[in-house]
């Protein structure tokens, strides 16, 4: 797949058919759109691209709204390149290029790569101030001579599938319901930080997750998970919460990884929520706690590892 981050810096010598939104989750939705283009140009010995942005443009228009995150680049764009993908173009929204005309931005598109389609979503605006619609795209179709493919919303159990509604159901701890509708399981990345402890004396060690405010926390409760460290996928059970049994203060997101036992204190993991089984709970003791885990970590154990490397 080829990369670029430039605007309009370079022109392409073949044709392309592209995907142009925010894609800011990469839901079955959006895949809708990027399948498309990647069918047409196929068709149209054309090849396939997606036009994205590194930043939600709320970020920049007004940062009061901009919404948790709920995929960073790097993922992004392992799963486009999973899709076959020819060509992504993920570019800053910042203020110079939001005062782009709607106009002089798909003639700018047009120009440089060679566009002979572009698929967008039903409610698709763009340009300055967003003032460019469904309407004035259909206008400029025929003004720059390229194919205009307009997707209606997907509907997933009768609604429509949205980036809102993914983020409302994770909140909510609603995982897997919101997994149906995303490409991968709902995945958080970052470091392994130092925690209490706790859990290696009791004999269950805990990896804490260095929590990023900046994407959507799953709901308190008990999750099973799967765990991608050193390219390599193992079992998971993650509590998001308070540790109430041991009159925790801060939230965390503490992870017991089945079958493991290295110490990564320090290091990247991903993680992968695949379902949340059951609430968090105040123990009266210690050992209370222990036999809970021990029922937890037997029905993790026959659960199938979700995440192929």
């Amino acid at each position: 797949m080829i990369m670029l981050d430039s605007k309009f810096e370079k022109a392409f010598d073949f044709n392309t058919y592209v995907a142009l939104g925010s894609f800011d989750g990469l839901h079955i939705g959006h895949m809708s759109l990027i399948n498309k283009a990647i069918e047409k140009a196929k068709l149209n010995n054309a090849k396939s691209m997606v036009y994205t942005f590194k930043n939600h443009p709320l970020t920049v228009v007004n940062k009061a709204l901009a919404p948790k995150l709920l995929l960073d680049n790097n993922a992004k764009i392992k799963l486009l390149e999973k899709s076959h993908v020819d060509v992504t173009c993920m570019v800053e929204f910042n203020e110079d290029f939001m005062k782009i005309l709607p106009e002089d931005f798909i003639m700018k598109l047009c120009t440089t790569y060679n566009v002979k389609g572009i698929v967008v979503g039903f409610n698709y605006r763009f340009g300055y101030k967003n003032s460019g619609d469904i309407n004035l795209l259909k206008e400029l179709s025929v003004k720059y001579n390229f194919e205009l493919i307009i997707m209606e919303a997907l509907s997933y159990e009768n609604e429509v599938v949205s980036s809102t509604k993914i983020r409302n159901l994770i909140s909510n701890g609603e995982v897997k319901e919101a997994n149906e509708m995303l490409i991968e399981p709902y995945m958080l990345s970052g470091k392994v930080i130092v925690g209490k402890g706790l859990g290696k004396k009791i004999g269950f060690p805990t990896a804490n997750l260095e929590i990023n405010k900046n994407f959507v926390i799953p709901g308190i409760g008990v999750y099973y998970t799967n765990v991608l460290y050193n390219f390599k996928t193992y079992r998971g059970i993650t509590s998001v919460g308070y540790n109430p049994t041991v009159q925790g203060t801060d939230l965390t997101v503490e992870t017991y990884i089945l079958d493991f036992n290295e110490d990564i204190y320090g290091k990247e993991i991903e993680l992968y929520f695949i379902e949340k089984t059951r609430e968090e709970i105040k123990f009266s003791s210690l050992d209370a706690l222990i036999e809970q885990l021990k029922i937890d970590k037997e029905e993790a154990l026959t659960k199938e590892i979700s995440i192929n490397i």
